[in-house]
């Protein structure tokens, strides 16, 4: 099946995107340069093409009860207007992908992985009763998010929602450009940022918008190379990468968001045992010499094996390498040292504290 182009791919193009296929679609993975996109995320505002996201809107009746039981976290404790980082599980207690969760007026609205999105759907529907809809509106929806200690001043200048009002993991229904849109202070690179949802008709003239409007402030769009190094500084996990059907999210450092306490859902017995009974975790490696841990890359203690990579770079804000990877306890804590294997080479590095990078604008 060939790559699917997103509503913004010829605007990719105009601008010297070098566009490559991620999950079935034609994006950018970078335009300028990752490290000069990366930076100025940090330090000013970038503006990526999220849209090859999927979303669903779930209604009826039963849709709360439904999605508390298909989900880890607790989504009776959303109010409207409110976000939710969460999972999906299998019976097992295996991640069938880490999701957003929105409360809306009516009903509700995933956003799941694009490589991901008809598995998801199969899986949800595969569960549901008759009482309630799934629907997917991925192809009707552009997506795009604006990140970065100016992205909120850029934005402001669009729209008469007081974007300041608009507190972490919390959205509204207004206008951008005069655009509908649902306007949500979400995002993944650990800054402050806002993700705008629209009809895929309309995403072009607001992200036209967004880009005349930052001109002067430093926006520069940004490719999904420095999406995955932003990340990575935040020990934000990718699904693929970190998490998949063989990990379970109390190893992934996603214990925060999996409710064991709530009633019934899918995966929990199995997660109350994998609880008792954790052998490995997801942490922070910073190589203490000029080595660039990959995903795949065995980890060593003694010159035995004790975990993997699961994603690594140069960390541009940093300036050294880093890694996020399993390793079997009790060398998961911090200051522990471990030699990972690049390529034959044997370099060492430093479980540290996440996130690495601790100076981002998220909560401004």
């Amino acid at each position: 099946m060939s790559a699917k182009k997103t509503p913004l791919y010829d605007r990719h193009i105009e601008l010297g995107g070098n566009v490559m296929n991620f999950g079935g679609y034609l994006l950018p993975t970078q335009y300028s340069g990752i490290k000069q996109e990366h930076n100025a995320v940090r330090s000013k505002a970038g503006l990526f093409d999220v849209s090859h996201m999927g979303e669903f809107i779930v209604s009826g009746p039963n849709a709360e009860s439904f999605l508390n039981k298909m989900t880890v976290n607790d989504v009776t404790s959303l109010s409207v207007g409110q976000a939710q980082y969460s999972a999906m599980c299998t019976k097992n207690g295996s991640i069938v992908d880490d999701l957003l969760v929105y409360k809306k007026e009516n009903d509700f609205m995933l956003v799941v992985n694009a490589s991901n999105l008809e598995k998801d759907l199969n899986w949800l529907n595969s569960h549901k009763t008759d009482d309630m809809s799934i629907e997917d509106i991925s192809d009707q929806t552009g997506l795009v998010a604006v990140q970065g200690p100016r992205s909120r001043d850029i934005l402001q200048t669009l729209t008469d929602t007081n974007l300041s009002n608009i507190q972490f993991y919390h959205f509204t229904e207004g206008k951008v450009s005069g655009m509908e849109a649902i306007i949500a202070r979400t995002g993944y690179t650990g800054e402050l940022g806002f993700e705008i949802y629209a009809s895929s008709d309309d995403i072009g003239e607001i992200w036209d918008a967004i880009m005349d409007a930052g001109a002067d402030k430093g926006l520069s769009p940004a490719g999904l190379g420095c999406r995955d190094t932003l990340r990575m500084e935040m020990k934000f996990a990718l699904y693929g990468n970190d998490i998949d059907e063989t990990t379970n999210p109390l190893e992934a450092g996603l214990g925060w968001i999996t409710r064991l306490g709530k009633d019934d859902f899918m995966g929990k017995k199995a997660l109350l045992e994998a609880k008792a009974n954790v052998t490995r975790r997801l942490v922070c490696l910073e190589m203490t010499e000029r080595a660039i841990p990959r995903q795949g890359c065995p980890i060593l203690m003694n010159d035995e094996s004790v975990g993997i990579i699961t994603s690594g770079t140069m960390s541009p804000s940093l300036e050294t390498g880093i890694g996020i990877g399993y390793v079997d306890l009790p060398f998961d804590r911090s200051g522990t040292e471990l030699v990972v294997d690049i390529r034959g080479k044997m370099k060492v590095a430093i479980v540290v504290k996440p996130p690495f990078y601790k100076s981002g604008s998220l909560m401004d």
